[in-house]
């Protein structure tokens, strides 16, 4: 049976965390509504459609939901040029395909910042999927289920940095490995479901053979 390797992009190839982070805080203040920078930081993993409720609660959401997006969306482009690829992501990518492992990149962002990403990453011919492919985002496991969809995935494992990329491949029945490279802490990545933890991609790199594939089940109806 085929392996195959679920990656998460942001925070785990691309070093956005911060940068989202900041986009969202910038987008808050712009509708007078004021949420400490840990709680932002702490729920970046997770879609858009969920982070606002998650950070601000229900009122927020209902009466600004949408602009706060398109606020986060605007911010965030302008940083877009100061993006660059984690160390060693090129080389986890390329190491993996060179041992016969399908790749596949579930990322929760837009198409626009994914195909940007793709372009630092060089990664080679590589399946991708986006938030514009689902309509329930992280911690739903409807992206790594496309994302399997993408490549026929029968055995598969989840890399990702942030406990919703954790709780996402739980829910699709899937095990997963956590990285620090988002400033998500070991313990919380383990707790959330994580069965190893890596501090950089070069250490994860030396052990692509050793990462613990599961079958891939048929989603429940």
């Amino acid at each position: 049976m085929s392996n195959t390797v679920v990656l998460d992009v942001d925070g785990t190839l691309v070093d956005t965390n911060y940068h989202h982070t900041v986009a969202w805080l910038r987008a808050f203040r712009s509708v007078d509504v004021t949420v400490p920078g840990w709680r932002v930081h702490r729920a970046i993993g997770m879609g858009g459609d969920k982070l606002v409720a998650a950070v601000a609660g229900d009122k927020v959401e209902r009466d600004h939901g949408d602009e706060l997006r398109t606020a986060w969306e605007n911010y965030f482009d302008e940083m877009l040029h100061e993006i660059q690829p984690l160390e060693g992501a090129h080389r986890l990518v390329r190491a993996a395909t060179d041992l016969g492992l399908a790749v596949v990149l579930a990322s929760s962002g837009k198409s626009k910042h994914v195909e940007h990403y793709l372009k630092l990453l060089d990664p080679g011919d590589v399946a991708w999927t986006t938030s514009d492919d689902v309509d329930d985002s992280k911690p739903a496991p409807d992206l790594i289920e496309v994302a399997l969809r993408e490549v026929n995935g029968e055995r598969a494992v989840v890399i990702g940095d942030s406990v919703w990329d954790c709780e996402a491949a739980k829910r699709a029945g899937l095990p997963s490995i956590g990285l620090l490279t988002g400033g998500f802490g070991e313990d919380e990545l383990i707790d959330r479901g994580a069965s190893a933890v890596y501090p950089d991609l070069d250490t994860l790199r030396a052990e692509l053979s050793d990462l613990p594939f599961a079958v891939v089940e048929e989603p429940k109806a």
